[in-house]
């Protein structure tokens, strides 16, 4: 897998792993949830659902890493499969979020262009 494709697929990884570190341990300052809801109120009736969308953001940024290193630890094959699944599904995310939550469409773009950006690059470079 290219280099172009790798920086993209850990470009997603970052921001997964830092969106799901502020849903989890950050949501309650009004800062944080402005940044991720567009909206300074807090909703406790969803604490958890937030909670399993975060590990959910950290295990999909996770899996990219894991990818990358498989990359370069002899394990191509695997890394590969690890990096087009997991960004192929996160643009499946994006969409969805996307669809569902038409006002929140910066966010569904930080989700899904750098995971498209490295299926794109692995396509076609």
């Amino acid at each position: 897998m290219n280099l172009v494709s790798q920086v993209f697929a850990l470009l997603a990884a970052l921001t997964h792993l830092v969106v799901g570190t502020l849903e989890r341990l950050f949501y309650d300052r009004t800062a944080v949830r402005v940044l991720l809801t567009t909206s300074p109120a807090d909703a406790p009736e969803v604490t958890l659902w937030r909670s399993g969308v975060a590990v959910y953001n950290l295990l999909l940024g996770l899996g990219l890493v894991a990818g990358v290193v498989a990359l370069h630890a002899g394990e191509p094959t695997a890394g590969r499969t690890l990096i087009l699944y997991l960004c192929a599904s996160l643009i499946a995310s994006a969409l969805a979020f996307a669809a569902s939550f038409p006002r929140l469409w910066r966010g569904a773009l930080g989700q899904g262009v750098p995971p498209a950006l490295a299926l794109l690059a692995a396509a076609l470079l």
